[in-house]
């Protein structure tokens, strides 16, 4: 029924701008507008990754609510957590408009959105006005285009949210601020988490919680140097790694496709096979150590089972929920536990076939 719903109303939705269908979205979810979720989930479900326990894997990706203004109607859609974000310390418009395409035919989008979000101090407000309701909500930090100083950006944010974020996401994968993929080098990368973990520490010396960090990384890495980069991670004590952002590759688009020359990351169903297979090979590098979060063309059960499979312990979706609808979530949750079975646990198909997808190219 929520699928036909939603069949009914993508038209109308694209026939707007994608912005336009965007902020239209928020609307509904801010007034109540949308399908809650029916009962609890399925203990099987339950995931418990650095130090929290989550209901069910399902996220909604960081991008889809970057002003903390739906939190509360993501987690009633039925998701096991939300992410707000990317926020920056100052409020910035992004780059200039149009700067988010659909591609339709793939299933996919490319955007050059550029970290537009309202700021520290709006996203704070809200998240203050709802904290009494309960729910994991992660907090995606990142730094102002015109910084001198990113890491400082970062533990501003660290700094600003800590009271109030289950977790922390270091974003320093979009393609789309100049200079912040430069953080993945290994030098970078161990300066920033280096000054991330003692903003920690400080608020722990207080006698506040330790709030988990993960990072998110891009799925362009090359393969020489991904071994020296989740070498730094792990070697900082991350609590968990986020796989992975857009991608600025083409590869496997259909030549032709309208707008699939536009700059910009590209997500939805054609970055699926390369994000997965960095993914394995992330999983495989770790040993299975740190929890992962499986992110880039999850579109059915099927796929979110993939990643699950891969090495991913949760899911997050964004362009997958644009073409399919609010009835992803229930169906991944439905084929989620099909797969696990009447005496399993989803921690059982963690990993169980990352050394098969970690040996595909990445370009399949």
């Amino acid at each position: 029924m929520l699928s036909l719903a939603y069949g009914l109303a993508r038209p109308f939705l694209f026939g707007f701008e994608p912005e336009q269908a965007h902020e239209l979205t928020l609307r509904a979810l801010e007034a109540g507008l949308y399908p809650r979720a029916a009962g609890g989930d399925d203990r099987r479900l339950a995931v418990n990754a650095f130090g929290l326990n989550f209901s069910n894997p399902i996220g909604i990706a960081a991008g889809f609510d970057k002003d903390a203004r739906v939190p509360d109607g993501v987690l009633g859609l039925g998701c096991g957590f939300a992410e707000i974000g990317t926020v920056t310390p100052q409020p910035q418009a992004g780059n200039l408009k149009p700067r988010v395409f659909r591609l339709v035919s793939e299933a996919a989008l490319i955007n050059r959105l550029g970290f537009n979000n309202g700021g520290h101090a709006a996203a704070l407000k809200r998240l203050q006005t709802r904290r009494s309701r309960g729910g994991l909500v992660g907090v995606n930090v990142g730094a102002n285009k015109d910084t001198s100083d990113k890491a400082a950006d970062y533990v501003a944010g660290i700094d600003t949210f800590y009271d109030l974020a289950s977790y922390f996401m270091v974003n320093i994968s979009s393609p789309n601020t100049p200079g912040l993929r430069d953080l993945q080098a290994p030098a970078a990368l161990d300066e920033l988490l280096g000054r991330v973990m003692t903003a920690r520490a400080a608020h722990v010396a207080r006698g506040a919680p330790s709030r988990p960090i993960l990072v998110k990384i891009a799925p362009d890495i090359a393969e020489d140097d991904l071994p020296a980069i989740v070498a730094c991670l792990v070697a900082n004590r991350v609590d968990g790694i986020a796989v992975s952002n857009t991608t600025l590759s083409r590869n496997g688009l259909k030549s032709g496709t309208a707008d699939a020359s536009q700059a910009g990351g590209l997500s939805g169903r054609p970055l699926f096979h390369r994000s997965t297979v960095a993914l394995a090979r992330v999983f495989e590098l770790t040993g299975g150590s740190v929890p992962l979060i499986g992110i880039g063309g999850v579109t059915s059960g099927a796929t979110a089972l993939q990643k699950i499979e891969a090495g991913a312990s949760l899911i997050q979706l964004y362009t997958g929920m644009i073409y399919e609808g609010p009835a992803l979530i229930g169906r991944i949750k439905s084929e989620l536990t099909r797969a696990i079975g009447s005496t399993g646990t989803l921690t059982d198909l963690t990993g169980s076939k990352a050394k098969e997808w970690a040996a595909r190219p990445l370009d399949g």
